[in-house]
Formats: C-alpha cells, sequence, structure tokens
C-alpha cells in the first residue's frame, strides 16, 4: 500500500481547491471568494474537498459506497460558504429536509445535473478501489455521483476520474491511462476529448492553455472540465505541481476543480513528497485532511479485493442531453 502516493493525492486535490478558487468565474465570482477564500491567513478550501472528506469518512465508516450515507453527510456538511453551485446547494438543502436522495438528485434539473460536482470528489473511490477490479470501481465511482448528479454525463465524468487516479496511482504509463479511459467510456462527448488527449499526449508538442480550454473545455460541466482534468495531470507528471497549478490558471473558467482533479490524479502518481511544502503550509487545516487522507490510506488496506479485470461498461448511460444548467 502507497500510503504517501494516496495522502499526496488528497493533499494535491485540496492544494488545487483552494489555490484555484481565487481565480474561478468572473468579477463577481472573484470578489466574494476574495471576502471568504482566507482563514487566518490560510487558503480555504471550497465544496471540492469538502465533499471529498465526505466520501472519505463515509467509505472509512461503511467499507463502501453506501448512497445513503453519503447523502447525509453531503446535505450535512452543506455551507454557502464553501462555494457550492446552485444546483447543488438547491438538491442539499431538499435531503437535508427529509427529500431522498434519489428524487432530490433530479429534482433540480429535468434530467439530473450533468456538471462536474459528482467528478471533483471521485479520486477518493478511485484510490479506495483501486486494487478492485476495472468493473468495481466503475460501478462505485458511477453511484458515488448518481446520488447529487443524475445525469449519465456528470456520472461518466466522476467515473472517468476515479478511473485516472487508480491507474495512475498504479503507476500505469500515460498513454495506456488514456487508452483504457477510452475504452471505458460511453459517451461520445467524452471519447473526442479523450482521442484529442491522448494525440497531443503522443506528439509531446506544447498545447497552449487557450487552445486546451477551447478543445478539452474549461467550464463546470463534466464533458467541459474532466478530461482537462485528466491531461493536465498526465502532461505534467513528470513536472511540479506549480507548473501544473499555473497551467490550470492560464487556462481559465472552472480553475478550482479543474485543478483539484488534475492535482489528485497527478498527486496519486508523484506522492506525498512532491508536494510543494510552501504551499501546504499557507493550506486549511493541513494536519486534519492528511489525517483524513491517512484513514482513507488504512481503510484501502485492510479491505477484501475482487481482482482485476477488463473494464465493463456502466450500466444504464444512455441519456439525452438536455439544456438544462448545472
Amino acid at each position: 500500500m502507497k500510503t504517501d502516493r494516496i495522502i499526496g493525492s488528497v493533499l494535491a486535490l485540496a492544494l488545487g481547491d483552494a489555490f484555484g478558487a481565487p481565480y474561478e468565474g468572473g468579477i463577481l465570482e472573484r470578489a466574494v471568494w476574495a471576502i471568504v477564500g482566507k482563514r487566518n491567513r490560510k487558503r480555504r478550501w471550497t465544496d471540492d474537498t469538502q465533499m471529498t472528506i465526505d466520501v472519505i469518512d463515509s467509505l472509512v465508516t461503511c467499507g463502501r459506497i453506501d448512497q445513503d450515507d453519503l447523502a447525509q453527510r453531503f446535505a450535512k456538511s452543506y455551507r454557502w460558504s464553501r462555494g457550492y453551485g446552485p444546483g447543488a446547494a438547491k438538491v442539499l438543502k431538499r435531503i437535508r429536509k427529509g427529500q431522498p436522495w434519489e428524487a432530490a438528485n433530479s429534482s433540480v434539473y429535468r434530467n439530473g445535473s450533468f456538471g462536474n460536482g459528482g467528478a471533483m470528489r471521485a479520486p477518493a473511490v478511485g484510490l479506495f478501489f483501486s486494487a478492485d477490479s476495472e468493473n468495481n470501481l466503475v460501478k462505485a465511482a458511477s453511484a458515488s455521483a448518481a446520488v447529487t448528479h443524475a445525469h449519465p454525463l456528470g456520472r461518466e465524468g466522476a467515473v472517468l476520474i476515479a478511473l485516472a487516479t487508480a491507474l495512475a496511482y498504479n503507476d500505469i504509463s500515460s498513454p495506456e491511462i488514456i487508452e483504457r479511459l477510452c475504452q471505458c467510456s460511453e459517451l461520445p462527448q467524452f471519447l473526442s476529448r479523450l482521442h484529442t488527449a491522448g494525440s497531443w499526449l503522443r506528439e509531446g508538442n506544447d498545447i497552449a492553455p487557450q487552445k486546451v480550454a477551447a478543445e478539452l473545455g474549461n467550464g463546470i460541466a463534466a464533458i467541459e472540465s474532466c478530461v482537462t482534468a485528466v491531461y493536465l495531470a498526465l502532461y505534467f507528471r513528470n513536472s511540479s505541481f506549480n507548473e501544473l497549478l499555473e497551467f490550470a490558471i492560464r487556462t481559465g473558467g472552472d480553475v478550482d476543480t479543474i485543478a483539484a482533479m488534475a492535482g489528485a490524479i497527478w498527486g496519486a502518481a508523484r506522492g506525498l513528497d512532491a508536494l510543494p511544502q510552501t504551499r501546504l503550509e499557507q493550506l486549511e487545516q493541513c494536519d486534519r485532511l492528511y489525517g483524513v487522507a491517512q484513514s482513507l490510506a488504512e481503510a484501502a488496506s485492510n479491505r477484501p479485493t475482487n481482482g482485476s479485470s477488463c473494464p465493463a461498461k456502466p450500466e444504464s448511460l444512455e441519456f439525452h442531453l438536455t439544456v438544462d444548467k448545472i
């Protein structure tokens, strides 16, 4: 069990989140975060990290994906000051008031959210199930996302981020990670972006942040951010975290979530020692996050596994794209 990789992944997610948040959105969003984004001179993390903590605590307690337990943890932890999106806020408030998550997750948008909220917390699932078959991992990631993101695009984004994190943790090469994500992907919107990212990585050329944003995306939708995060993690796999973060900032858009997902994959490959100490010292509740990550590593090492097999397609991923926003 590579404990330092799990800790490195969780802390890198939080670093990407906290240090990317000041650059997210437009003038209004940045102004709000300038006010609430620091506490005791520490960089605050957002809902990306909070919901990751919730997933880890649930996995440690239940030893599996327990959707009812996840729903209650998400709802209890909700605080507007963590930067939750308006759709997620409505869903979590309804769960807090007693609505079953199976109804709440499609109560705001007709077919459910296709945002990246399920994906941003998926690295924890990938790490916990990293020794399982990919079939089990895929099902677990999809189930974890479904609590708040009923739309197939939102669930598949979570699957791709969880699987990429697990493969990086298991020292799979970057080209093979892209290939196995393509094998796992069910939806053409993700496949086309994965093919683009794969060709860029094979060619080894420097791609401008503006081109990454234009062709892979930089938005809050899962299809506009998840492959971007995978590409950044793999492109900067042998570079510093600071280089990855700076590129994510220049890519723009949903910077905190893209940097969080990319950081988690990068951290799973590189481990704790590769993280920038100066940024860790500025991170809110870093000791707490370290302990949470360590508990995930211990729980993952103590659970039975189900071998390794070729990835299976996630069940019931047929969908009809709607014009609903995230």
